[in-house]
């Protein structure tokens, strides 16, 4: 049966650039920033619109990795978590943000290839230090994924209205 596998795959779909009752998606809220202002941290404190999308990238390549070996390789305390603009400027925003429709590309293109049977085989979590079924990591990427969807839709607010 892959009645959930196909549900979690329309989620993923849809948070990027579906019509949502939330009203926003990645792809609407991308598209209405300038590339210039990619790289600016609305205030300080705040990450910039390139360090959540690297973000975002790093924790879906993360999940693939579980996906195919079973276990993780990266915390919440590795650098990559959060490269600063400084690293992310160099590698540029097209690439950033081709890295990260890939990533989305890889993680469904996995999926299709798994039952529903799949989300209930166990990983082990490097972060969690433990072991957990497949449903984890996949509905926390979904939660992770909208937490920061709130983030940016903030500042794309911010940076547009800013003097």
């Amino acid at each position: 049966m892959r009645y959930l596998i196909e549900n979690i795959i329309q989620q993923y779909q849809d948070v990027q650039n579906s019509k949502l009752w939330i009203g926003s998606t990645f792809t609407s809220k991308l598209n209405q920033v300038d590339e210039s202002l990619v790289f600016t941290r609305p205030i300080e404190g705040l990450h910039s619109i390139a360090e959540i999308i690297s973000h975002l990238t790093l924790w879906r390549k993360e999940t693939i990795l579980k996906i195919q070996t079973g276990q993780g390789s990266k915390t919440d305390d590795c650098e990559e978590n959060w490269l600063s603009n400084d690293k992310l400027k160099p590698l540029g925003w097209q690439n950033l943000k081709s890295e990260y429709d890939k990533s989305l590309t890889e993680l469904i293109d996995l999926l299709k290839s798994k039952d529903d049977k799949f989300l209930n085989q166990l990983y082990y979590d490097t972060d969690f230090k433990d072991d957990y079924p497949y449903s984890f990591v996949l509905y926390g990427m979904l939660h992770h994924d909208l937490y920061h969807l709130g983030q940016l839709g903030i500042i794309i607010k911010y940076l547009r209205e800013k003097p």
